[in-house]
């Protein structure tokens, strides 16, 4: 008695391996989702975690006075010498990292106040066929390039005398030439240029908070007589919360580490942002201390984040 052929006229050619795999995962979800996620998460928590124990790491080498070079001697010096706030050497290379963390919460806050409106008109106001189109023109800048923007932003500040004026190409950047007035290189200007870069990763969960905002809210609001600054403080803005913390994880910790656009905007005259201050002491060189300061934003940011976790942002990201 002849065993059946296959469809086909031929043997069964699919590769036994494959089908082990599929009966090895046949009902098991959990073993399913930790297969297809596991590797890429090991690899990430090797990656950054890893990075950030490095970097706590080598903060403890000793750094030989002579060839201003990490030793192999262990020391808690650099330490001390990054956290002793009762000492007055750091409490002048910290207050830059204080001047950091005010300009980050004030371009979130910033960013919060132009994603709000901008955010409610695209997805309550505007038409359902113009809205893919808006988004499309708020995610715009994310395709330009990091360094592309922050000399853009560079080139539109340069007051009267600076570098356009000195090539003959004006009385200076766009805004001096079209409109008369610039804030020139310094904090305004940073401030602007960072608001200009994160905007777009507020305005998406904020967006997508208002989305899923169901409309007969509103309607009752407005038939219940509330006004609609009534109906914004005690209707929307508690249901958006969890989005705008999630908003501001991006915009605040994207603003404390960023150092280069502020110094491309700033002229390079002022260690405005801590990231200059860690990227001068590097350069001393002083690799060890400059590693412990980095201790202090890493500090700020898990802070900041398990603060909004308690808002509910992670639920929004």
């Amino acid at each position: 008695m002849t065993e059946p052929v296959p469809a086909g006229g031929g043997a069964d050619r699919s590769p036994r391996p494959w089908r082990a795999a599929n009966r090895a995962f046949a009902g098991r979800r959990r073993l399913g989702v930790g297969a297809l996620l596991g590797p890429p998460l090991a690899w990430m928590l090797v990656v950054y975690v890893g990075s950030l124990l490095l970097l706590v790491w080598s903060s403890l080498y000793r750094l030989d006075p002579v060839t201003q070079k990490p030793t192999h001697e262990f020391t808690w010096a650099n330490l001390r010498s990054a956290f002793a706030l009762w000492d007055a050497d750091t409490r002048d290379a910290i207050w830059p990292f204080v001047r950091t963390v005010g300009v980050a919460l004030l371009v979130t806050a910033i960013c919060v106040m132009i994603a709000m409106p901008v955010a409610f008109f695209v997805a309550k106001v505007a038409p359902r066929w113009m809205r893919r189109g808006l988004i499309v023109a708020m995610l715009m800048p994310l395709w330009a390039g990091y360094l592309v923007k922050g000399y853009a932003w560079r080139a539109m500040v340069s007051p009267a005398g600076g570098r356009f004026a000195a090539e003959g190409k004006g009385d200076g950047g766009f805004l001096e030439s079209v409109f008369g007035w610039t804030p020139g290189y310094g904090r305004v200007a940073i401030v602007v240029a960072l608001v200009y870069l994160w905007l777009p990763y507020m305005i998406l969960p904020v967006y997508a908070g208002l989305e899923r905002l169901p409309p007969s809210l509103l309607d009752a609001a407005g038939d219940l007589g509330a006004r609609p600054l009534r109906t914004f403080r005690e209707i929307i803005l508690p249901m958006l919360l969890p989005s705008v913390a999630a908003g501001s994880i991006f915009t605040f910790s994207l603003t404390l580490g960023d150092y280069i656009v502020p110094q491309i905007v700033n002229n390079g005259e002022e260690r405005f942002m801590f990231g200059s201050t860690i990227n001068a002491t590097l350069g001393a060189p002083n690799q060890p201390l400059a590693a412990a300061y980095t201790l202090w934003p890493l500090v700020i940011i898990v802070l900041y984040l398990l603060a909004m976790k308690r808002a509910g942002a992670f639920d929004n990201l």
